[in-house]
């Protein structure tokens, strides 16, 4: 009897099996959509070698019972599947300096892997944010700070002080939004100085509109940071697309979780919109 398969996992292919350091696939979970118990059984249970990681996205996790919550990466644990925090830690800095410390030993408890920190929602010191990295990484968790190109006019060092690792407290807050890659690498790279696994990218601001790409932008961050420590999160099917096809299969995107099979389709050899090229490369066990 033989087992018709379309896809294996050799690194001359596209990457190596799970656990996977490069070629990562994060997917969304409770946030847009429902997903219950048992739907995210059968998306794992059908697609678990194509999925790395399942986020928590919009501070989710928030509004779910801790039962709810224990049993979801419990799923995710059988399926080799780490399990994510988004946005959330910086609601909790209002509950004083050991609210983040509580959180954290919560997501452990919970079973989560990695706790994600928007930087852009923290609005915290660079040190403060360093801090946070440290404290995620000394109770074994992964830390993955999530940066956005944008930021507050006032939240840019002046010229004089751009010393690596210099912080100029903000005087004011203008409602002018500028872009700053420089600033945004410099952070991110201290920020894995100081332990954390991987660099989330929000990605919107350049790849939004795959026809408009920022490719200069993308290119710098990779080009600094290293393909294997940054993860882009794409907002659409075109962008995730273009990842592919510009960095190869071993870009980390974290996506929908109704995108996992066009993404793998993409990984392969053979890239095709209409996934033509999945029958081409398959093969036979015995």
């Amino acid at each position: 009897m033989s087992l018709y398969r379309w896809k294996s996992f050799f690194e001359d292919e596209d990457r190596p099996e799970k656990p996977r350091r490069y070629g990562v696939t994060e997917i969304r979970g409770p946030h847009y959509s429902l997903l219950t118990h048992s739907a995210i059984q059968d998306i794992l249970e059908s697609h678990a070698q194509f999925v790395d990681g399942l986020k928590f996205s919009g501070g989710s996790h928030s509004l779910m019972s801790k039962n709810f919550i224990k049993k979801v990466t419990e799923i995710a644990h059988k399926h080799d599947v780490y399990v994510s925090t988004g946005d959330w830690a910086e609601h909790l800095l209002r509950q004083g300096p050991s609210g983040f410390k509580d959180y954290v030993e919560e997501c452990k408890n919970l079973g989560f892997d990695t706790i994600e920190l928007n930087v852009g929602s923290l609005k915290v010191p660079e040190e403060a944010l360093l801090r946070f990295v440290r404290l995620i990484k000394s109770v074994g968790l992964g830390a993955k700070p999530q940066f956005a190109l944008k930021f507050d006019k006032a939240d840019l060092p002046l010229a004089v002080d751009r010393a690596f690792g210099a912080y100029v407290v903000p005087v004011s807050r203008p409602s002018e939004i500028v872009e700053d890659i420089d600033l945004l690498i410099r952070r991110a790279e201290r920020c894995l100085e100081a332990g954390a696994d991987m660099i989330m990218i929000d990605a919107d601001d350049v790849c939004q509109v795959a026809d408009s790409l920022r490719t200069d932008i993308v290119a710098k961050i990779i080009g600094r940071l290293g393909l294997e420590k940054t993860m882009f999160e794409a907002s659409n099917p075109k962008a995730t697309e273009w990842f592919i096809k510009r960095y190869g299969p071993r870009v980390n995107l974290f996506v929908d979780h109704s995108q996992v099979m066009d993404l793998e389709c993409l990984r392969g050899h053979n890239l095709g919109k209409n996934h033509a090229s999945v029958l081409g490369s398959s093969f036979f066990l015995y």
